[in-house]
């Protein structure tokens, strides 16, 4: 298994600790949620346009925009990519119309 997201992780909460004048990402965390949540509505954005116009590259390259800022935000809220992976397991094998009943009840 790659475990890039892994890394990523053990990066962003480095970044914490560091100053917002020498890191992207400890001055988004400086900035704070209302900032981060931004930056992910704006990688949302770009990721269904660069979709929209069938640009392989540019899907991957915004989605990797859009993962990385989801990221920073797990990382802001105490969260790891694994609780992110437990739940996606949790929810395998089951129907996307089970799972939503699941979440009604």
């Amino acid at each position: 298994m790659n475990n890039t997201l892994f890394q990523l992780a053990e990066v962003l909460e480095q970044r914490k600790q560091q100053s917002a004048d020498t890191s992207y990402v400890a001055s988004l965390y400086a900035k704070g949620l209302d900032t981060i949540l931004k930056k992910i509505g704006e990688e949302a954005t770009e990721t269904v346009i660069a979709a929209k116009n069938g640009d392989k590259e540019q899907i991957i390259y915004e989605t990797a925009d859009l993962w990385f800022h989801c990221m920073v935000m797990l990382a802001d809220q105490g969260l790891h990519p694994q609780d992110v992976l437990k739940e996606l397991e949790r929810r395998f094998g089951l129907s996307g119309l089970e799972e939503k009943a699941q979440r009604n009840k």
